[in-house]
């Protein structure tokens, strides 16, 4: 699915107390409010108006209609008027979907000459939201909570923004990943308990084998191939006399987003240790996979893969680009502190700064023939990079705010794809926090998420989250994390 494909449900509180005439106002203001939300630009997504909920059988029906439509990605509850939490439970215990909290109220102002008992009546937003407040903390249901005027941009945006965050989650639940042999051998943070996974994120991860890709790449035609390189020609630069070798690249796409689709899967992952049959690492091949929305993780790196295709998703729309990333190495001279992140062919071309070039150099391990790559240097702008990883028992997703720059070397002899960005608090510290909190050298790059996104998002998938910001300091984040651990254990038992 598009995320443009899920929609939310806008359910709002009240009860028979105030009489019918209150009770059709609020059923006409809560439709003005979706018709002027969804004409906003701010959403994603389609906001439906579902009901003025006055019963506890109402708000169960609508829960359980949402639990099991495959379009509905969440729900948006507001108590225009006050709304007794009791009536709630039942529904909000059998709630299996994203549910954000809108405190607002319909008018912006107290209107000083027509403020009455009336008027209160009616418009108890301040009274109703605070008792579904406590019902949502009573029944510690994971929950968003967005206060505010509903008609203020910075409030439809970050509606906006967990609306992204709650079709991710959906969109994990039917995840399929595609591993082409084994992860790297003897590296640890690439393993991982795939039941686990499966359990808690909704992803199926099985292996298939490179023997079966290798079949594939050899029954490519070449008309195949041809209509393929048209389509790189318009998006690159052609920068090499080796047209065989991207030839061969395009051959290796085509049949792996064959296998791909075949299955259903949105992510893959490989190792330069297994190529049998091949005869370049896919290189060009999975930076293009990649800038059309698929999951990549190298080095058999499944969790990378598949955070890569879900945060692909969620930003569905949005310019700044995603890529699969790795830290390389650092420039540590005082005052240029920055980290290089590249990977040997992988990173996807979303984040170029202008057109990238088509290139062919050796590639110094794999032991096959020099590949074609996609080379550039990534944009300029604020961003973040999250690792997924397995704490045994429970998954941690850490989150760093980085801000890219444009690199202050041009590296002539390094042909790949690169990112050079300053680490928030600072280079030193966040090294420390990042290797105190366990985070892979494999991450997602991606300027068009964010911290409170991504919190969101483990939230309601029900991990643990650790963010590293402008803010964080090391005996901070030990502490965090050394009571998160007793947490995390206790809910586990």
């Amino acid at each position: 699915m598009s995320i443009r494909d899920y929609e939310f449900w806008f359910v709002v509180g009240s009860q028979y107390l105030y009489g019918p005439e209150v009770l059709k106002t609020v059923a006409e203001r809560a439709q003005e409010m979706t018709d002027k939300l969804n004409a906003s630009g701010n959403l994603p997504c389609k906001l439906v108006y579902k009901v003025t909920a006055k019963t506890n059988k109402e708000i169960t029906d609508v829960v359980r209609e949402a639990n099991y439509d495959t379009k509905c990605a969440g729900i948006i509850t507001w108590c225009h008027t006050f709304s007794p939490s009791k009536m709630w439970i039942n529904g909000l215990e059998g709630l299996q979907k994203a549910w954000c909290h809108l405190a607002t109220q319909y008018n912006l102002e107290i209107p000083n000459e027509e403020i009455d008992m009336d008027f209160m009546n009616l418009n108890q937003a301040a009274h109703g939201d605070r008792e579904h407040g406590f019902i949502g903390a009573r029944l510690r249901k994971p929950r968003k909570i967005i206060a505010g005027y509903w008609q203020n941009e910075d409030v439809q945006k970050r509606i906006g923004k967990w609306m992204r965050a709650a079709a991710g989650v959906e969109f994990s639940k039917t995840l399929k990943i595609m591993r082409f042999g084994d992860n790297m051998r003897e590296v640890a943070v690439t393993e991982g308990d795939k039941v686990e996974v499966q359990m808690k994120l909704g992803w199926q991860v099985n292996t298939w084998p490179v023997g079966k890709l290798a079949e594939e790449i050899n029954a490519v035609s070449e008309s195949e191939v041809d209509a393929l390189m048209k389509e790189y020609e318009s998006l690159y630069d052609i920068a090499t006399d080796n047209i065989e070798a991207i030839r061969y690249q395009a051959r290796e796409e085509i049949a792996m987003k064959k296998m791909l689709d075949s299955e259903g899967c949105c992510a893959f992952s490989n190792t330069f240790q297994d190529l049998y049959g091949m005869k370049q690492l896919p290189g060009l091949a999975t930076q293009h996979m990649l800038a059309s929305g698929y999951g990549y993780g190298a080095e058999g790196d499944w969790k990378v893969s598949g955070m890569t295709a879900i945060i692909k998703f969620m930003t569905e729309g949005q310019k700044g680009g995603t890529a699969f990333m790795e830290d390389y190495t650092y420039n540590l001279a005082e005052g240029k502190e920055y980290s290089l992140g590249a990977h040997m062919l992988e990173v996807c071309p979303s984040v170029a700064a202008e057109r990238p070039r088509i290139e062919v150099h050796h590639l110094g391990i794999g032991d096959r023939e020099d590949p074609a790559r996609i080379v550039f240097e990534g944009h300029e702008g604020k961003a973040v990079v999250v690792s997924l990883i397995d704490m045994g028992g429970r998954l941690r997703l850490i989150c760093q705010d980085i801000e890219c720059v444009k690199p202050i070397l041009p590296m002539p002899n390094l042909p790949v794809a690169r990112v050079m960005w300053k680490a928030l608090p600072n280079l030193t510290t966040g090294i420390e926090c990042w290797v105190l909190a366990g985070g892979a050298h494999h991450t997602v790059l991606s300027y068009d998420v964010d911290a409170e996104q991504m919190r969101d998002w483990a939230r309601m998938m029900d991990i643990e989250f650790v963010h590293i910001g402008k803010d964080t300091t090391v005996e901070a984040l030990e502490q965090d994390l050394f009571l998160s651990d007793i947490v995390w254990k206790l809910k586990s038992c």
